[in-house]
């Protein structure tokens, strides 16, 4: 498999976008483009989860990636992906405290 990466440069130098070209045998892409599905929308998508998943991209970097508009999308996106959100018992005792101060 060979992979190509070819940056974009905007006028202030950074990176406007990435164009990423795999080199796959013939029968592998017809067997992942069986079903029909876009396969370059999923490989955005699996990459793009992955990388939030390990903590290299944030939630906005996610949703701008992805054109995502709001954030229960983005958790129904994340959901799908198995990307699961760390949630510990400190964060549920704040959660708690919140609402203790709203009268909840």
């Amino acid at each position: 498999m060979k992979v190509l990466f070819l940056d974009e440069l905007n006028p202030q130098g950074y990176s406007a976008h990435m164009q990423v070209t795999l080199d796959i045998p013939d029968d592998l892409a017809q067997s992942l483009n069986a079903n029909g599905e876009d396969f370059s929308r999923r490989v955005i998508e699996a990459l793009a989860a992955e990388e939030y998943r390990n903590g290299r991209i944030t939630k906005p970097q996610l949703r701008q990636a992805l054109g995502i508009q709001t954030s229960y999308e983005l958790d129904g996106f994340l959901k799908s992906h198995q990307v699961w959100i760390d949630y510990d018992e400190k964060d549920l005792a704040e959660e708690q405290k919140g609402l203790e101060r709203l009268g909840l």
